[in-house]
């Protein structure tokens, strides 16, 4: 297939390339210039704007920092640009009513649409492991799912348009809160004598087992390598976490939906970005738990 890709950062950059291994011809579209040299170094054709990207492809893939942007390009830059009939793909992380009358929009105007947020990190954007939870539909995932399937390890239908995003908010702040409470268990067991690569050993085979500490360990050199391993760069950065939750605190709002330990997180790594620790993994944050 003929795929143009919009966004080419961090995450996008990756995906693309993977579409590129898989056999897929890519026009690659970012403000970068660097991103778009990266994506020529592996394989893609390059454009100066995103709507000439899209000219002729059949797929267009997006992944894009906010909603706003998201419903600018689609309106500005996609919609009427790209043939019409061709399968849109959002993979951004926004709002599911920003998703939903984007999608909407599409539909107007004679495309299938999915909502497709992604979860993983750098690491799996690059290794091609990415999970996707998607939103719309049966019809439209059944044409998204080759192209997903080049860039992930599993792609889940999660139900109606913005579905894929209202389980990507629900996933990260459950990620956030257990991040917080496994770095504070960390901490705590260091003051109190605990050998942390001891206490790993126990409670990764106990029932405080999860995620953030078997897979994700916040402590360097212990369990498998991780952002910790190496001064806490690369991985999932503090304000993507933080993006992510205040999505979840506005759908919570919306929703009426009593979300405690979600709000507090919030607030913690809100205080932590605003201390100039945005750029850093979210896992760090045990620094602040530790002092």
């Amino acid at each position: 297939m003929k795929v143009a890709f919009v966004g080419l950062g961090n995450m996008g950059g990756g995906m693309a390339a993977n579409l590129v291994k898989a056999g897929h011809a890519v026009n690659a579209f970012d403000l970068s210039p660097e991103a778009l040299t990266r994506a020529r170094d592996n394989g893609c054709a390059t454009f100066t704007s995103a709507r000439e990207a899209v000219v002729g492809v059949d797929a267009v893939v997006s992944m894009l920092p906010n909603g706003k942007i998201v419903a600018s390009v689609f309106e500005n830059d996609i919609l009427g640009h790209a043939p019409t009939g061709t399968i849109l793909l959002d993979c951004s992380t926004i709002d599911v009513g920003t998703s939903r009358s984007v999608t909407a929009a599409a539909v107007a105007a004679g495309y299938e649409m999915v909502d497709a947020p992604v979860s993983g990190g750098i690491a799996a954007a690059n290794g091609g492991t990415l999970t996707f939870m998607v939103g719309g539909t049966d019809a439209a995932i059944a044409r998204a799912q080759p192209i997903l399937a080049a860039m992930g390890k599993a792609v889940i239908h999660a139900g109606a348009s913005g579905a894929g995003q209202a389980a990507k908010i629900c996933n990260n702040m459950l990620l956030g809160a257990s991040m917080i409470a496994t770095c504070e268990t960390f901490a705590m067991a260091e003051k109190l004598g605990l050998d942390l690569q001891t206490f790993y050993d126990i409670s990764s085979k106990a029932s405080g087992q999860n995620w953030s500490m078997t897979s994700y360990c916040p402590v360097p050199g212990v369990g498998p390598t991780t952002p910790a391993d190496n001064d806490y760069q690369g991985g999932f950065a503090t304000a993507l976490m933080l993006k992510d939750l205040k999505l979840a605190m506005e759908a919570a709002s919306l929703v009426d939906a009593d979300v405690p330990m979600g709000l507090r997180a919030a607030e913690l790594y809100e205080k932590f970005d605003a201390a100039g620790k945005g750029g850093l993994d979210f896992s760090a944050i045990i620094q602040t738990l530790k002092d």
